[in-house]
């Protein structure tokens, strides 16, 4: 299983990233998928997540900014971040549960399967 995260990048607060997840190795419909961050010297958070059913979580200090939607054919993710703050800047780390299996929870990275390499956000003031 693979997991590629890209979109990444260097912008000014207030601007817009999109984020991708490009997932390969799996039946992507089947799966859920959740967006993680950290940043320098905190600990990593919840950012996002989408069921296989299409239901969407956000954690609070993203909700209203950034956008969570998935592309199964084309195996993919995307994370759109609008309005972004400073406070973004981190390290996002997009991974996928097995939506078939019971237990889910949205916002813990260990009720994940697999988890990919980052992509870094810079928001910039």
């Amino acid at each position: 299983v693979q997991l590629q995260a890209s979109g990444g990048g260097l912008v000014q607060a207030g601007g817009s990233l999109r984020l991708s997840c490009t997932v390969s190795g799996i039946t992507f419909s089947n799966y859920n998928v959740g967006w993680f961050r950290q940043a320098p010297g905190k600990e990593r958070e919840f950012v996002a997540a989408i069921r296989r059913s299409a239901t969407t979580y956000y954690s609070d200090s993203v909700k209203g900014r950034f956008t969570i939607a998935s592309d199964n054919a084309k195996n993919t993710v995307t994370l759109q971040m609008d309005s972004l703050k400073p406070e973004d800047t981190a390290i996002y780390y997009c991974a996928v549960r097995n939506g078939l299996r019971i237990g889910y929870v949205y916002n813990n990275i260990r009720s994940y399967d697999y988890r990919g390499q980052g992509t870094l956000v810079t928001v910039s003031s």
